[in-house]
């Protein structure tokens, strides 16, 4: 245990929930503040994409016991389901048997890990809006309006966990030496509702991420528990095929009807949900340092928000509290060192998830369509099942391990660069799984 600290987290999103629980077990009193209200008295919708869970936000629970609570509400996914035509679905595997991603609907989630920190000792304070943090003393001010009265409460320590806008980063970045940078993609996203069956069943494979890729554009559907399924429409905000074109009805129903024809059954409502939610952005947010003294330190989206196409914000953001933790184990109360190790070992992986998932937007739209990427991840899933030892595949490393992101990138660069060269081979299309081909892997892999 730790010499108590009052401590005061801002954002009661699902990192800043988990991180309040670990706190709370090393005996720290935990406030947790948040402008928006309870999220578990609000109806949460049209404005989402469903979360991913895998390997690291799932070890982030487990040390804390939370794992079979979160998992039981969630769909296992095991698959990538690539919808290229209107009868043609291709089946990748993201793993080797039983290894699987979840599915959960952020909402549901997020009001799970709010029951589970109250039950913890957390406490909530919903409908405050922190507008500064002292950085020299942590304390917090709060008030209705920017430019109105405040009120300040002092703290020990406070995390800014406010996601990729955060106030709290807001203030560090009014210090000298403060690194810090945002850009937005051209692409946007409307959340889309495949609803359930009559039934209660779902309408497709629930255990498939399922993509309709079409190169600039694509859909993505991920299971709910009640049958349904939450779409994700990603377009460019303006130009040909774009949310900016698609104004009336008719051009809406004429879109699907010629790029997603197969959808026609499955999702009745189109034309009301896309109308009635909002066009959501992209944005990735980097910054450097996290922290300030012992004092006020940042954690999750507030640090580093990325894209969602690799499905780890929540999974890096919950490894943040993974490392957080290994460092509060070996510095003890030594705060000022502890931050210092936490921001300097994550801030490389985190640069490096951003990396990933803005290149997995392009593998997802439109590299899951093309004749020599398919061919390439059959020739690397072939490969690893003889040579587990030798060829692990990036998504795995990523996805199933605790490897460094960094790390994980860079040997992902080296092996893309192998297999570029094995796709150059003579007929190579038709006669792949053969010991000319493996031979030249292992000949390649020794090489570099």
């Amino acid at each position: 245990m730790q010499t108590q600290k009052k401590i005061a987290i801002v954002g009661s999103g699902l990192v800043g929930t988990l991180l309040g629980i670990y706190l709370k077990k090393r005996g720290h009193t935990v406030h947790v503040y948040d402008r928006s209200p309870d999220i578990r008295k609000i109806n949460f919708t049209g404005r989402s994409i469903n979360l991913v869970l895998s390997d690291r936000g799932v070890k982030a629970l487990r040390d804390v016991g939370l794992d079979d609570e979160v998992l039981r509400i969630g769909t296992p996914v095991a698959k990538r389901a690539i919808h290229t035509g209107l009868e043609t679905v291709n089946e990748q595997f993201y793993g080797k048997d039983g290894e699987v991603i979840y599915s959960l609907s952020r909402g549901l989630l997020n009001k799970k890990m709010v029951d589970l920190a109250e039950k913890a000792g957390v406490e909530f304070f919903f409908e405050e809006k922190v507008w500064d943090v002292d950085l020299t003393t942590a304390t917090i001010s709060i008030g209705e309006t920017e430019r109105g009265e405040w009120t300040t409460h002092d703290y020990d320590l406070t995390f800014g966990s406010d996601g990729a806008f955060s106030r709290i980063r807001h203030r560090m970045q009014r210090q000298s030496m403060f690194n810090y940078s945002q850009e937005f993609l051209e692409v946007g996203y409307k959340e889309l509702n495949i609803p359930a069956n009559a039934d209660g069943s779902h309408k497709l494979d629930k255990n498939a991420l399922h993509i309709w890729p079409r190169g600039k554009f694509m859909l993505m559907a991920l299971a709910n528990l009640d049958g349904s399924f939450t779409c994700t429409l990603f377009m460019p905000h303006d130009g040909e095929n774009s949310f900016e074109s698609l104004k009336t009805t008719e051009q809406l129903v004429d879109f699907f009807a010629k790029n997603f024809p197969d959808t026609a059954a499955v999702i009745p409502n189109l034309v009301e949900d896309f109308f009635k939610n909002p066009t959501s952005y992209l944005v990735t947010m980097k910054c450097f340092p996290w922290t300030y003294s012992d004092k006020v330190a940042l954690i999750g989206d507030a640090a580093h928000a990325i894209v969602p196409f690799y499905g780890h914000g929540m999974n890096a953001g919950f490894e943040d509290i993974t490392v957080l933790e290994e460092m509060m184990e070996k510095y003890g109360d030594d705060w000022a060192n502890l931050l210092n190790d936490y921001e300097n070992s994550r801030k490389p992986n985190t640069d490096a998830i951003a990396e990933l998932s803005y290149r997995n937007f392009m593998e997802m739209s439109a590299k899951t369509a093309d004749a020599n990427f398919l061919l390439q991840k059959k020739i690397e899933k072939w490969f690893s099942d003889k040579h587990p030892k030798l060829w692990i595949p990036l998504y795995s490393r990523v996805t199933f391990s605790h490897q460094p992101y960094a790390e994980a990138l860079a040997i992902g660069d080296r092996q893309n660069e192998i297999m570029q060269e094995v796709l150059k081979m003579d007929n190579i299309h038709q006669d792949w799984d053969n010991a000319e081909v493996e031979d030249k892997i292992i000949q390649l892999l020794n090489s570099k």
